[in-house]
C-alpha cells in the first residue's frame, strides 16, 4: 500500500475526501473541481492531510502528552485555561517532520509559479476533520493567518494552525459533544490569498439564517479582508436576493440593500510587522454600499449554484480582488442552525396555573410569556429596558420598535386592536394586551408578571409567573380548504418569519405601515424637498437619507424593498398591496409632514385613501408610491404585486383614480397588474355592480364597513361594546356585496380582525360565499380551522341568499 500524502493539491480533493482534509478543504476541492465550469471562481491552493498533522505528533512524542494534560483537565486537576496554555506551547514548540517540510516547499513553490511571483501571499486556513458536518460543526474554532509569505512563515502558520486545534472553546466544545481530542486531527489549507483588502469581502448565506426562508440569499460585505465580518467587528452591508428570479432576464432581484457602518477594516500590515493591521474607514467608506447590483446578483447565483449541488443550505465565505475586480469564493460548509430546524413549527399555549388576576385588556395573539415588568413613560427612557422584561407603556409608536423587539411581552393603557403596538407584536408574534386604561398605574417597575393572550378575546395580567403549556403544531395538521386563507402583513422585517404558514399569498399589505416604520418622512417633504420650511424636519431627513441629492429617490427605494420582503414571502401567490391609508393627521405627524396637511375636525372621514390620489396636494407623492410599485413589480420582478385603493368613494372617484395610476405606468391589465378596491364604504355595497366594472377585485374592510354602518368611532372605548361586526346590519352588507359582485365574476375577500375572533363570523362568511380571507399570522391556524368546519357543512344546507 503506498504511503498516505502529506499534502494533496485542491483540485485533486473532493468532499468525500473530508477525513484526509477536514470539511473546509474538501469543500473548496469540491467547487474547484465540479463548479468551475458553471463559473464560480474558487482561488487554487493545496492542502496538508490529516495524515501529516499525525505525523507530526508521533515526531514531537505529543500524544502522550496531550492526553495527559486533558486528563488532568478532566479530573479537575487542571483550568479549561492552562490545559489549552500548556499543550499549544507544546506544539508550537515542536518541528515539522523533514518530508512535511519538503512537502510544503514543493506546494509553496508550485503556488510560486501559478502566480508568476516568487513568496506569493497566500492565506493559511485550520480545517478539522470533522469540521462543518452538520451533526458536528467545529467551524470558527481553529485559527486562520492572512498575508503569509515565504516558506518560513509558511511553516510557522502551520504549527499555530495545528496549536489552534486546542484553543479553550475547542477544547470546550470536544468535551461537551463527546469527541476523542486525539481522533479529531487537522489539515491546512494554503490559498493564494485574494486582494480583498484592496476591495471587500463578507459572508453569503444561501437561505435567510434567522427565518429558514429557503428563497432569499443573504449577503454581509464590509472593506478590507473578510475576518472583520466573520469575526463579527464591524456592522456590515447587508443585501437580500430573491433566488428563483435570478434565472429572469433583465430582472435586478435585489429585495433589500442597507448600508452599515464599517467603521474598521483589516488590510495587510507593513514590511516586518504583523501580517494585517485594523484601520478606520473614511467617511465616504462608510456611507457607500462595498458591492454594486451586478456583483451582488453574481454572488448570489453561486450561492444557489453551490447550494443546488450540495443539496443544503450554505455558509459561504467571498472575496473581492482590489487589484482585478473579480470576486472569489474563499469558503463554503453546510449551513447548520435553520437546516436543522423541524420545518414548520407552530406553538400553541396553555395556562394552567396563574395568580391573582391585576389588570385586562385587548388581547393581541394567542401567546404567554412573562417577566419582570419595565415601565416606561416616552422613547426617551428606552435605555432603562432590559432584555425580555414586559414592556408597560400608555402607547407606542414607530420609535419604539427596537425595544418591542427585545420584549417578552407588551401591556398599554390605550389602543385597540389596529393599534401600533397591536400590528407590530402580531407581527414580532409577541403577546400584547392593548387599551387597560390603567397598566402605567397598576403594575410596578420589577414586579413578576404573566401576559395571557390565551384566554379569548381578552388578555389577562396576573401577578407572579404563571405555570403553562406550549405545544407544537406541525403544518401538516393544518387542514385544506376551498376558501383561500391569506395573510395580513405590515412589517418588513417580521415577514420572513411567516413562510411556513400554508397561505394562499398576502391578502393586505399597509403601506401606510411600512411609511412609517421603514420611512418616516412625508412623501411630499422628499418630492418638495426645496420648497421644505421646516428647518428641524429638514436635518432630520438628511440624517435618514444621507449625502444623495434626489430625496424622493429615497422613498421609493425604501418603499419598494418594504413591498418586496414581504411579497417574495408568498411568491408567486398574489400580493395585494394597499395604497397609503394615512388620515390627515397621521400623515401630518411624518417627518416633515405639517406643511403638507390641513387640520380637520374628522380625519376618518376627511381628506384619506382614493381621494388624495389624484388631487393637487397629494399627487407628488402618489407619484412616488407608483413608482415604487413598478421598481418591484419591473425591475425585481416580483410581478405577484396586485393594487389595491382603499377609501373609493364613487365610481367616478374610481375612474380619476385609475386614470392616475395608469398616468404613472400602472395600467389595469397591462402586464398582468391587477387592481383591487377596499369595499368599506356603504356606497362601495350599493353600487357594488358599477365598482366590479372598474376594478378586478375587492376587498371588504370590515373595521371602516362596520363603523360606517352602524355609525360608531371604531376607536371610541365608550362604544366599544356596541361594536360589532356580527350585527346583522353588517353581516346584510356584506352578503349583499359578495352575490353582488359574483353576479359579475368579481372576487370578493375579507381583510379583518372578526374571522380570528369570532368563529361564527368566518362561517358566515364561507356559507355567503366568500372567496378568501385575510388574517394576521398568529390567527391563521385557528381561522383556517373554522373555515374547513363550516366548509363541511355546506353540502348539508344552501348557501345564504342575497338580501
Amino acid at each position: 500500500m503506498p504511503d498516505e500524502p502529506l499534502v494533496l493539491p485542491f483540485h485533486e480533493i473532493g468532499r468525500d475526501d473530508t477525513a484526509r482534509v477536514g470539511g473546509k478543504n474538501a469543500s473548496l476541492g469540491e467547487m474547484i473541481r465540479h463548479l468551475g465550469a458553471l463559473g464560480v471562481r474558487v482561488p487554487g491552493g493545496f492542502a496538508t492531510t490529516a495524515h501529516a498533522y499525525r505525523e507530526f505528533l508521533a515526531h514531537n512524542e505529543l500524544e502522550e502528552r496531550i492526553r495527559e494534560t486533558v486528563s488532568r483537565f478532566q479530573r479537575r486537576r487542571l483550568s479549561l485555561a492552562k490545559a489549552g496554555e500548556t499543550i499549544r506551547k507544546a506544539i508550537l514548540a515542536g518541528e515539522l517532520t523533514p518530508a512535511l517540510t519538503e512537502a510544503l516547499g514543493g506546494g509553496y513553490r508550485w503556488l510560486a509559479q501559478q502566480r508568476g511571483r516568487r513568496n506569493p501571499d497566500v492565506a493559511v486556513r485550520s480545517s478539522a476533520t470533522a469540521e462543518d458536518l452538520p451533526e458536528a460543526s467545529f467551524a470558527g474554532q481553529q485559527e486562520s493567518f492572512l498575508n503569509i509569505r515565504g516558506q518560513a512563515a509558511l511553516e510557522d502558520a502551520v504549527r499555530r494552525c495545528y496549536a489552534s486545534l486546542f484553543t479553550d472553546r475547542a477544547i470546550s466544545y470536544r468535551e461537551n459533544h463527546g469527541f476523542d481530542h486525539l481522533r479529531v486531527a487537522l489539515s491546512v489549507g494554503v490559498q493564494f490569498m485574494v486582494r480583498s483588502d484592496k476591495a471587500g469581502a463578507g459572508v453569503l448565506f444561501s437561505i435567510d439564517p434567522e427565518t429558514g426562508f429557503p428563497n432569499t440569499a443573504l449577503i454581509n460585505a464590509s472593506w478590507g479582508l473578510g475576518e472583520a465580518v466573520v469575526g463579527g467587528e464591524v456592522d456590515p452591508d447587508e443585501y437580500v436576493v430573491f433566488k428563483p428570479l435570478l434565472a429572469r432576464e433583465g430582472l435586478v432581484p435585489v429585495i433589500s440593500k442597507t448600508a452599515g457602518r464599517k467603521e474598521v477594516k483589516i488590510v495587510y500590515g507593513g514590511r516586518g510587522g504583523s501580517p494585517t493591521r485594523r484601520l478606520e474607514t473614511s467617511q465616504k467608506e462608510r456611507a457607500a454600499l462595498v458591492l454594486d447590483d451586478a456583483e451582488i446578483l453574481q454572488l448570489a447565483r453561486w450561492a444557489h449554484i453551490i447550494e443546488a449541488h450540495y443539496r443544503t443550505p450554505m455558509d459561504i465565505e467571498w472575496a473581492k480582488d482590489g487589484a482585478t475586480g473579480e470576486l472569489y469564493i474563499v469558503q463554503a460548509r453546510p449551513e447548520t442552525v435553520q437546516s436543522r430546524k423541524e420545518a414548520g413549527a407552530l406553538k400553541s399555549y396553555r395556562l394552567k396555573r396563574k395568580g391573582k388576576r391585576l389588570l385586562s385588556g385587548l388581547a393581541v395573539g394567542e401567546a404567554i410569556a412573562a417577566g419582570p415588568v419595565c415601565r416606561l413613560k416616552s422613547v426617551s427612557q428606552l435605555g432603562r429596558f432590559k432584555d425580555d422584561a414586559v414592556l408597560v407603556t400608555g402607547m407606542t409608536d414607530p420609535d419604539w420598535v427596537p425595544v418591542m423587539k427585545r420584549a417578552a411581552a407588551i401591556v398599554t393603557d390605550y389602543g385597540g386592536r389596529t393599534s401600533h403596538a397591536a400590528i407590530v407584536s402580531r407581527e414580532l408574534g409577541l403577546p400584547a394586551i392593548v387599551g387597560t386604561g390603567d397598566a402605567t398605574r397598576t403594575l410596578k417597575d420589577g414586579q413578576a408578571v404573566t401576559v395571557s393572550c390565551a384566554e379569548g378575546d381578552r388578555g389577562h395580567v396576573y401577578e407572579g409567573t404563571a405555570e403553562f403549556e406550549t405545544h407544537e403544531l406541525s403544518i401538516e395538521d393544518i387542514p385544506q380548504t376551498r376558501t383561500q386563507v391569506m395573510l395580513n402583513l405590515a412589517n418588513p422585517a417580521a415577514a420572513l418569519r411567516w413562510w411556513r404558514l400554508p397561505a394562499d399569498g398576502i391578502g393586505l399589505a399597509r403601506m401606510e405601515f411600512i411609511i412609517n416604520n421603514h420611512i418616516k418622512i412625508h412623501p411630499l417633504a422628499l418630492a418638495r424637498w426645496k420648497t421644505l420650511e421646516d428647518g428641524k424636519a429638514r436635518r432630520r431627513i438628511r440624517e435618514l437619507t444621507g449625502e444623495r441629492r434626489d430625496k424622493s429617490a429615497y422613498f421609493v427605494e425604501r418603499l419598494a424593498e418594504g413591498i418586496a420582503r414581504i411579497a417574495a414571502t408568498q411568491y408567486p401567490r398574489p400580493a395585494i398591496v394597499r395604497m397609503s391609508d394615512f388620515k390627515t393627521n397621521e400623515y401630518a405627524a411624518l417627518v416633515g409632514g405639517r406643511q403638507f396637511e390641513p387640520r380637520e375636525p374628522n380625519p376618518m372621514l376627511g381628506w384619506r385613501g382614493a381621494s388624495r390620489y389624484y388631487s393637487e396636494g397629494y399627487r407628488d407623492g402618489f407619484a412616488l408610491e407608483c413608482r415604487a410599485i413598478r421598481w418591484v413589480r419591473e425591475t425585481i420582478g416580483l410581478d405577484n404585486v396586485v393594487v389595491m385603493i382603499p377609501f373609493c368613494r364613487t365610481p367616478e372617484e374610481a375612474d380619476r383614480v385609475l386614470e392616475a395610476l395608469a398616468g404613472h405606468g400602472l395600467v389595469r391589465g397591462q402586464e398582468g397588474l391587477k387592481v383591487y378596491m377596499m369595499c368599506e364604504i356603504p356606497a362601495n355595497v350599493v353600487l357594488a355592480g358599477e365598482f366590479a366594472e372598474r376594478f378586478d377585485g375587492f376587498s371588504i374592510g370590515s373595521n371602516d364597513l362596520t363603523q360606517l354602518v352602524l355609525g360608531i368611532d371604531r376607536d371610541s372605548e365608550r362604544l366599544a361594546e356596541l361594536f360589532d361586526e356580527r350585527h346583522r346590519a353588517v353581516t346584510t352588507m356584506i352578503t349583499y356585496v359578495i352575490h353582488a359582485a359574483h353576479a359579475r365574476g368579481t372576487p370578493v375577500g375579507l381583510c379583518g380582525e372578526a374571522p380570528s375572533n369570532h368563529p361564527e363570523f368566518a362561517r358566515l362568511l364561507v356559507h355567503a360565499g366568500i372567496d378568501s380571507m385575510s388574517v394576521n399570522p398568529d390567527s391563521f391556524v385557528s381561522v383556517k380551522r373554522s373555515v374547513a368546519a363550516a366548509e363541511r357543512e355546506l353540502p348539508k344546507q344552501a348557501t345564504s341568499a342575497s338580501p
